[in-house]
């Protein structure tokens, strides 16, 4: 299924302290964390942030140190994906951990002006530049990844599987 929202692009090797910087780290409501995402590259960016956008970047998207607090901002914030070349190994398991989409997207996407439409097929691992435009086909997700996601993160995934058939 297709869904829509604004691309805000991000270069290589953003790391987990430029998405979400120390000082806010003693916050744990996502809310509150996704007012300060991404401000240490722009500080306005989290006024203009809306649900819904999703964010592009680079290589090694999330790299660095293992805070969690940087995809509970961006989830916190409303960003509906990540689309990236690739992405730190940590920063993957925990955004899934959260219920956070990415999609790996080894070509990258061509360069559009902040704020441009998008669209992505988080199950399918699609993403298009608008409507009618190509498709750049991504790595698909495994459907356990899947299944994560769309039961909000690991813990309402686990917790739905735990019960007992006649509770379900």
């Amino acid at each position: 299924m297709w869904i829509k929202g604004r691309a805000w692009f991000f270069g290589d090797d953003i790391n987990t302290d430029v998405i979400m910087p120390a000082r806010w780290l003693a916050l744990s409501d996502p809310a509150e964390l996704g007012k300060h995402v991404m401000e240490a590259l722009d500080p306005d960016w989290p006024s203009r942030i809306a649900p819904g956008d999703i964010i592009i970047g680079g290589a090694n998207f999330g790299c660095g140190s293992s805070r969690e607090h940087a995809p509970l901002g961006l989830k916190g914030a409303g960003v509906a994906c990540v689309v990236a070349r690739s992405f730190g190994r940590i920063f993957y398991r925990n955004a899934i951990n959260i219920g956070l989409p990415l999609i790996v997207l080894p070509t990258g996407v061509p360069a559009q002006p902040q704020g441009s439409e998008i669209e992505i097929d988080i199950g399918q691992g699609a993403v298009r530049l608008g409507s009618g435009t190509p498709v750049l086909r991504g790595k698909q997700p495994a459907q356990i990844v899947l299944d994560i996601v769309q039961a909000g993160g690991l813990m309402p995934y686990v917790a739905k599987r735990a019960k007992p058939a006649a509770m379900v």
